[in-house]
């Protein structure tokens, strides 16, 4: 009996995936490592239909990792423009837990090996680390067709078999792109880090950051948020001024329309308008138009949407939100949650997921009526190519997924409305005549609340028209000119800069919650405790001014989003892996030196913000805490110290003698 080695991305994707494929006919060991377990049973090989046996277990994310060698790890004896040259070496990407050597183990004497990592590049890159870890293990084969790849978008019976039948390839292309994403980040933010760290950490007593860090995408994030706050603080508020009577109808109603003009910037021009509006003692209503307007549902949930309502609705942190997001997908409570597309294949199941998510009581009566007046046709999105869009797979309760339940809640209602009537309103406009003036007084009414009855968030306002009617006389009760100003925009919120990372290619859906994440735990921005609003501190500002004053590419969305492509051709085999990462290095190479050239420029906007450390009271750099040789650090200064101490109690011995004498 031939032998078949699956390999999960998760201890918990594997015995659910083993639990599916096996009809829970399977039996279970812990591996050596005791992190992981191995699945076993038998059953038949899609290919030929002879009975196999099956041996699944998992990763815990990637297996390896990279790094400089050793040498090049002392921050004191290399020079940072050094790692843009220098080697690079693979190295366990969780060494204690060995699962290397516990791949190599499990696929021992295997005939084949099938890939169940998570569907995206990230997870392709997983797919050939594994595969280089069971070299020599598992029985060689002609190009490697012994290896396969499932492709699957959720934990579902159906997903599962569905993908195990039409097992493929795996995609070396979108592994490279992958190895060349992780290489760039690695030695371009290695370089500016090291190199400012150990600069403004030695001169400066105060930036409440250890390590000022560089990011090819985390700079341009940082970017976005300081940019806003200089609109802020460069905005000047200019006054205006608005015309606004106060009307009483034949009933005794008072209504206050407004302007059809908006507003005037000129005090003197206002104040000839409320002089001529003075000189009436009576308005005219001329007109009453009524129009039906529509607002439509939403399109398909991708992970952008995801983040952006997560954090805007619900208060979440998009680090958090992808956190949440993930453990409802491997409980196999939602689909995969990191894609790009918003429109629904063509064949998908809409009816079956929503009489799943109708098991649940709460959404019950919901899903039966949308039965009953059947199915709308979902709006057309986008297709990327990669997986679905995220939706419920499993009904659940708040009980069952505790803190997971809101997360869980918004995908069901996302769907739901997706799949329900646009949101249908009247609208009635009363235009007044004052003088030579017209305003304007309008009452909305709805008609079919439609996908707004789940997504209540969404929905319409509605006011009630007063009784007035066409050529209706009123009564002018006062007329006064409001003076007001204009205001500044409000700090990004974390849903704002989502959306203008996605724009303009700064990171990934999977990749732009970490970005984000990392700028706040840098203390480069802080969150605000009400609408998760981004606001810079004084280091972020100074980071980004620094850098625009000395070379604005390196802040600058353009220049990651042109690599981001370039990223993106690796992966469809239309760009050269290393033409691309020695072209994007050489570019980056070049602005290092330059930078390096010019930091004095960033510290002339340093010492007008921080304390030098001269000043600061701190004898040594926190530089010096980030070494990696941190023992023979310690050892240093407890010898140094040791030695002053000494040299400090021969010396008041010496002034004991002296004064004794």
């Amino acid at each position: 009996m031939r032998t078949v080695l699956m390999v999960a991305e998760k201890p918990s994707l594997a015995q659910t995936i083993a639990e599916i494929l096996s009809n829970g006919s399977l039996k279970s060991r812990k591996a050596f490592n005791r992190a992981c377990s191995v699945h076993e049973y038998v059953g038949p090989w899609p290919y030929t239909g002879e009975q196999v046996f099956y041996k699944m277990t998992s990763t815990c994310g990637h297996v390896m990792g990279i790094d400089f060698p050793g040498k090049y790890n002392n921050w004191d004896s290399t020079d940072p423009a050094e790692l843009f040259d220098c080697p690079i070496q693979q190295k366990e990407a969780t060494a204690s837990l060995s699962i290397p050597r516990l791949l190599n183990i499990e696929a021992k004497g295997a005939d084949f090996l099938v890939l169940w990592l998570d569907c995206d590049k990230e997870g392709e890159n997983i797919c050939f680390e594994v595969v280089d870890a069971v070299v020599g293990a598992l029985r060689p084969a002609p190009r490697d067709e012994n290896i396969y790849r499932a492709k699957f978008s959720a934990l579902t019976s159906k997903d599962i078999k569905n993908a195990m039948a039409t097992l493929i390839r795996p995609n070396k292309n979108e592994a490279l792109s992958v190895d060349a994403r992780m290489e760039l980040d690695l030695r371009i933010g290695c370089a500016f880090t090291r190199f400012q760290t150990k600069y403004f950490n030695g001169k400066f007593g105060d930036l409440n950051s250890a390590t000022i860090s560089f990011g090819p995408c985390q700079t341009p994030t940082l970017a976005f948020c300081v940019r806003r706050h200089d609109e802020i603080q460069h905005f000047k508020p200019e006054p205006y001024w608005v015309p606004t009577p106060t009307l009483v109808t034949p009933s005794g109603e008072k209504l206050m329309p407004a302007w059809t003009k908006h507003a005037v910037f000129n005090r003197q021009v206002g104040e000839l308008i409320l002089k001529n509006l003075k000189d009436s003692k009576t308005a005219l209503v001329t007109s009453i138009s009524t129009a039906e307007h529509t607002k439509a549902r939403p399109g398909a949930l991708n992970t952008v949407a995801l983040l952006r309502v997560a954090s805007s609705g619900l208060g979440l942190a998009p680090h958090h939100t992808m956190q949440l997001a993930e453990r409802l997908y491997t409980s196999g409570y939602i689909s995969y949650p990191r894609t790009e597309t918003s429109s629904y294949p063509d064949n998908f199941d809409l009816k079956a997921v929503a009489q799943e998510i109708g098991k649940t009581n709460m959404y019950a009566g919901i899903v039966q009526g949308i039965l009953q007046k059947g199915i709308q046709k979902p709006k057309k999105g986008t297709d990327a190519g990669d997986h679905p869009p995220i939706t419920p797979t499993k009904a659940a309760t708040e009980a069952v997924l505790g803190e997971s339940w809101r997360l869980y809640d918004y995908v069901c209602r996302h769907f739901l409305a997706t799949i329900m009537n646009d949101c249908k309103y009247m609208e009635t406009t009363a235009a007044i005549s004052l003088g030579k003036e017209e305003f304007k007084i309008t009452a909305t009414k709805v008609i079919d609340p439609g996908f707004t009855k789940v997504l209540e968030h969404q929905a319409v306002s509605t006011s009630d028209m007063m009784e007035i009617k066409e050529k209706m006389i009123l009564k002018v009760e006062e007329v006064r000119l409001i003076e007001k100003k204009t205001t500044p925009p409000d700090y990004l919120t974390e849903s704002e800069l989502i959306k203008l990372m996605e724009e303009n290619s700064v990171g990934t859906d999977a990749s732009i919650p970490v970005h984000i994440n990392n700028i706040c735990q840098r203390n480069y921005v802080t969150v605000s405790p009400t609408g998760r609003k981004l606001i810079p501190t004084t280091l972020g500002i100074m980071l980004v001014h620094g850098y625009e004053k000395i070379d604005p590419d390196l802040v600058l969305a353009t220049m990651r989003g042109a690599v981001e492509k370039q990223l993106n051709l690796i992966a469809i085999g239309q760009a050269d892996f290393g033409a691309v990462r020695d072209h994007t290095l050489k570019i980056f190479k070049a602005k290092f030196r330059y930078f390096v050239e010019k930091v004095a420029l960033m510290e002339g906007l340093f010492e007008g913000s921080f304390t030098a450390l001269n000043d600061s009271g701190k004898p040594f750099s926190r530089y010096f805490l980030l070494l990696p040789s941190q023992k023979f650090t310690r050892l240093f200064f407890f010898f140094f110290f040791s030695c002053l101490f000494n040299l400090l109690g021969l010396a008041c011995v010496g002034m004991s003698v002296c004064l004794s004498t």
